[in-house]
C-alpha cells in the first residue's frame, strides 16, 4: 500500500512538472544548445516578457492569458495536496505551504531582507558572466510602451513568483519528504532544476539561480513559510522587469 502510493506521488509530481518548470527546464537546456551552435553566449540574447503582437490589445489579450495559464499547475499543486488531507481538521495547501497571509508583516519584511540578499550578488555574478562570456544579455522586457505595460510586468513577476516558489520550494520539498529522501537532498535538487529552467539565459544565470534555490530552500525548511519567498521573488523581479521598461533606454539599455 506504501508503494503504491509513493509511486502515485511521483507520477503526481511528474504530471505537475510536464505542466510547469519541468517543461521549462527541458526548453532551457535545447534553446542553450541552440545558442550555443550558433555562436558564443556573449553574442547572445535573452528577452523576458516579449511582445506577442504589434496590436496594443491583442499584445495585452496575450500578456494576460499567459499570465494566467501559467498559475493552473499552482491550482493543480493545491487540488493535490487537499487529496491527500488525512482528515477536515488537517491543515490545508495553503497552510501547510505557509501561501496564506496569517503574518504579512512579517513575511514582507523578510521577503525585502532576501530580495536584498539576493538582488545585490546577482547583478555582480551577472556582470561576470558576461566577462567571462558564459552568460547571455538579458533584456528584462521586450513590450512596448503602453499605458498597460507597468501593470502587466508588475503581473508577470507576481506569476513567476507564485509558481516557482510553490512549485519548487514548497511543494517539492514536500513531496521528496515523502519520497523518504533526505533534506539536504531535496534541497539541492529543487535548487538544481530552479538554475535548469534558466539555462536559456547562459550558466551564469543557472549557478546563480541554483543558489538562490539553496538559499530558498534552506530558510523554507526553517520557517515552513513559502510566502516570504514569494515577496522576495516578485521584488526582485519587479525591480528588474518594472525597472528595465521605464529605465532602460534613459540609461542606453534596450
Amino acid at each position: 500500500m506504501l508503494l503504491a502510493s509513493t509511486r502515485r506521488l511521483r507520477a503526481e509530481v511528474l504530471i505537475v512538472l510536464g505542466l510547469s518548470l519541468g517543461q521549462s527546464a527541458v526548453y532551457s537546456v535545447v534553446q542553450l544548445l541552440d545558442k550555443m551552435t550558433q555562436g558564443p553566449l556573449a553574442h547572445a540574447t535573452s528577452t523576458l516578457n516579449r511582445s506577442q503582437s504589434t496590436r496594443e490589445y491583442f499584445d495585452l489579450t496575450y500578456q494576460l492569458l499567459d499570465i494566467a495559464f501559467a498559475l493552473v499547475p499552482v491550482v493543480l499543486v493545491f487540488y493535490f495536496l487537499s487529496l491527500h488531507r488525512q482528515t477536515a481538521e488537517s491543515p490545508s495547501g495553503f497552510t501547510r505551504l505557509g501561501f496564506n497571509f496569517a503574518r504579512p508583516g512579517r513575511d514582507a519584511l523578510q521577503g525585502l531582507g532576501l530580495a536584498a540578499l539576493i538582488g545585490i550578488p546577482s547583478l555582480g555574478l551577472y556582470a561576470a558572466g558576461r566577462a567571462l562570456g558564459i552568460t547571455t544579455a538579458i533584456i528584462p522586457s521586450g513590450l512596448d510602451s503602453y499605458w498597460w505595460t507597468v501593470p502587466v510586468l508588475v503581473l508577470s513577476a507576481v506569476r513567476h513568483a507564485v509558481v516557482e516558489e510553490v512549485i519548487v520550494v514548497g511543494y517539492l520539498l514536500d513531496r521528496f519528504g515523502k519520497f523518504g529522501w533526505s533534506t539536504t537532498l531535496a534541497i539541492v535538487l529543487s535548487a538544481l532544476l530552479r538554475g535548469s529552467y534558466h539555462l536559456y539565459q547562459g550558466f551564469g544565470p543557472f549557478i546563480g539561480n541554483a543558489v538562490m534555490g539553496l538559499v530558498f530552500g534552506w530558510i523554507y525548511t526553517k520557517t515552513k513559510r513559502v510566502m516570504p519567498l514569494v515577496v522576495a521573488h516578485a521584488l526582485l523581479d519587479i525591480v528588474a522587469f518594472v525597472g528595465f521598461s521605464v529605465f532602460g533606454k534613459a540609461i542606453g539599455l534596450g
